[in-house]
């Protein structure tokens, strides 16, 4: 499949140079996508052979592939019992933002590591969820730990959570800068209704 891919590449690449812009542009396009598909497979032997440091680079190799067929790996990469590999795959499934990742981060709300929790919860701004979603995103605001509070205020604003504006507001006193500095932009994100 590489040396398949890699034939159409050399085939595309005089079209970087038409006069026509829109050529140039669906030759540079074709070409990336070329790229991803046979690196795909690369990026799949090093979440499988490679040490830490390779499999953290090959799961945001993944994220800036995107699409569908990296949702496997990630989700596999999100349920692995290290904590690094977890945080990362949690990471970039909330930024990929494909429909079928919400459950997968919904799940993660619970992992027992604070990293992932964070991750999981930055991640669902980037979904429509549903209340029972904003249900288990609210005690978050009362995590007391400037992280996991700080995290739900701005995820609470993204989506426009009114109910949990009172929460936010005593955010605004919170020992740590961080999750009063997040209650300040939440405040400034919510609808004014």
């Amino acid at each position: 499949m590489k040396e398949m891919a890699r034939s159409r590449i050399e085939l595309l690449r005089p079209l970087l140079k038409d006069p026509v812009a829109d050529v140039r542009t669906a030759a540079a396009e074709a070409i990336e996508r070329l790229e991803a598909a046979s690196s795909v497979d690369e990026i799949l032997a090093t979440l499988k052979t490679g040490n830490n440091g390779a499999r953290i680079g090959a799961i945001y190799a993944l994220g800036e592939i995107g699409g569908e067929r990296v949702l496997p790996p990630l989700v596999y990469c999100a349920k692995r019992p290290e904590v690094d590999i977890r945080s990362v795959a949690t990471a970039v499934l909330g930024k990929l933002a494909l429909p079928a990742a919400l459950p997968i981060l919904v799940e993660l709300l619970d992992d027992i590591d604070p990293t992932v929790q964070g991750w999981a919860i930055a991640g669902l701004r980037n979904f429509q969820v549903t209340p029972d979603i904003l249900n288990k995103l609210r005690p978050f605001l009362n995590a007391s730990d400037g992280v996991l509070e700080a995290e739900a205020a701005i995820t609470l604003s993204w989506l426009n959570d009114l109910y949990s504006l009172v929460q936010i507001n005593e955010l605004l006193t919170s020992h740590y800068a961080s999750s009063r500095q997040a209650a300040a932009i939440a405040l400034s994100r919510m609808s004014l209704q």
